[in-house]
């Protein structure tokens, strides 16, 4: 018990300092990094609680996938850092002041209402039997108990692929675009043309 209370803290503080350290640091690259080192403290302090799944997951899909993507684009674009911090600068006051007053409330919201309850609300119906792992225990709840918040967020995500594709796109002029409605329009007179090549004669180009 010691010992699962010294790597609670100790992943803890990790997690936060290296958080910390994706705001404040100057190199992107730095950032991302210590992005990554949260991502596995916090896998480990979901292995921790039991949640082996949802570590492994946290592993395998942020830091194998989004984490690494992020490095890869940090890297391989030629973005001036300089200068956006230049522009970010004129924020930083109205943000401090964002920040402080969502602090506040979050410290009003914890004053008022923190009490530490007996049961937590839905532990007493999503108690799984024993001989049912982890994993399966979590794919019962998702897709019984909150099969529609599911559907809402992946709704939610498909929502904002479909608007960063539109704020993305641009029309070149000068660029051959695919055009469907033509592509379906043509018939073989459009599409075929008959030479009538004499012998000797070659087809005109």
């Amino acid at each position: 018990m010691i010992l699962a209370s010294i790597a609670f803290y100790l992943f803890s503080a990790v997690l936060l300092a290296s958080a910390l350290a994706v705001v404040g640091a100057r190199n992107p690259v730095h950032s991302v990094l210590f992005l990554i080192l949260a991502f596995f403290n916090a896998a480990a302090l979901f292995v921790l609680l039991g949640a082996e799944f949802l570590a492994m997951i946290l592993v395998v899909v942020y830091v194998g996938a989004v984490a690494v993507l992020f490095l890869f684009v940090v890297m391989m674009l030629d973005i001036d850092f300089e200068e956006l911090k230049k522009g970010a600068q004129a924020y930083v006051l109205p943000g401090a002041g964002v920040g402080v007053l969502l602090a506040l409330e979050l410290v009003l919201l914890v004053a008022i209402n923190w009490h530490i309850a007996p049961v937590a609300p839905g532990v007493a119906e999503a108690t799984m039997p024993a001989h049912v792992t982890n994993t399966e225990a979590l794919g019962r709840i998702l897709y019984t108990n909150y099969v529609y918040y599911f559907q809402l967020a992946g709704l939610v995500l498909l929502i904002a692929m479909i608007g960063a594709i539109v704020l993305t796109l641009r029309h070149r002029t000068g660029v051959r675009r695919q055009s469907i409605r033509q592509q379906v329009a043509r018939d073989p007179a459009l599409a075929v043309q008959l030479v009538d090549v004499k012998p000797g004669q070659g087809a005109a180009p």
